[in-house]
């Protein structure tokens, strides 16, 4: 678990910076030049036309610093969410195969669990490290030692609930990805509104570009930063189910490939 703990870090780390690094040469290379060169035809356009509408391109919407930002974040998001959902049905698979072999009409009793849980410990070491057989092996051994049904039961149902927890808590850098997004956009809103109010001197002259370039900063920062924002909540609410779904069916699986199985003898039952 601490081994996969620091890879994980890892993997944070390094998607963040090959995020920046592409995101920014995107829009070094393409985004920046188009947005400038948009920007000097329209002004042209306005200067030779007071009736004309410029129209809105994509180039100029995505120019500023904080819809870099805003990209940026979205794809680190990204990056460790597909991380998580990798690893999500990974575990999943093994919820199509039969890791006890347990024939029907056969019971387990509490000397036969070590017998039963060779199987399980002979998985490779990323696999046992998985939710489900974490969850077999300890109701196994615990049913091994204590000889009680709803202690094997009980430790198993544990074992769920402390993966679901801890599952939820590995994806609070997502969520504080998604709640910063929303934030940098309004910085750029503030941002492009202070501009604006700066040049309302031009546009009591008549010189009305400078204060409608910096009230579009205000509101394309907005308009891209919710956007992502949706987007990037949407795909986490997704990985959520898959998450939840994952402990549920894990805790099914051992209740009918496994407690169904348990069977204390009748002298200790009566006892």
């Amino acid at each position: 678990m601490k081994q996969n703990y620091l890879s994980e870090v890892i993997y944070q780390v390094f998607a963040l910076i090959i995020c920046v690094i592409v995101v920014h040469t995107v829009y070094v290379a393409v985004i920046l030049p188009n947005a400038e060169l948009v920007l000097e035809q329209q002004a042209a356009l306005q200067a030779a036309d007071d009736t004309y509408v410029a129209e809105r391109s994509m180039y100029v919407i995505l120019r500023d610093i904080e819809q870099e930002t805003c990209i940026i974040l979205m794809f680190w998001a990204l990056s460790i969410i597909g991380m998580k959902t990798r690893r999500v049905l990974q575990e999943r698979a093994l919820l199509d195969r039969e890791l006890l072999q347990v024939s029907d009409g056969t019971s387990i009793l509490p000397e036969d669990a070590r017998h039963y849980a060779r199987p399980v410990q002979a998985l490779p070491d990323q696999e046992r490290s998985f939710l489900l057989p974490r969850a077999v092996l300890s109701g196994l051994h615990r049913f091994g030692s204590t000889r009680s049904i709803q202690d094997a039961s009980n430790t198993i149902k544990d074992i769920c609930t402390g993966e679901a927890d801890r599952l939820d808590s590995e994806l609070s850098i997502v969520r504080y990805i998604a709640w910063a997004i929303p934030s940098i956009g309004f910085i750029g809103t503030v941002r492009g509104i202070g501009a604006a109010l700066s040049q309302a001197h031009q546009a009591v002259s008549g010189d009305i570009l400078g204060v409608t370039v910096s009230l579009g900063v205000a509101f394309n920062s907005t308009f891209v930063a919710l956007v992502t924002s949706i987007l990037l909540m949407f795909l986490l609410h997704q990985l959520l189910l898959l998450q939840d779904r994952l402990v549920l069916d894990s805790q099914n699986y051992c209740d009918e490939h496994l407690l169904r199985y348990l069977q204390v003898p009748d002298k200790e039952a009566m006892q």
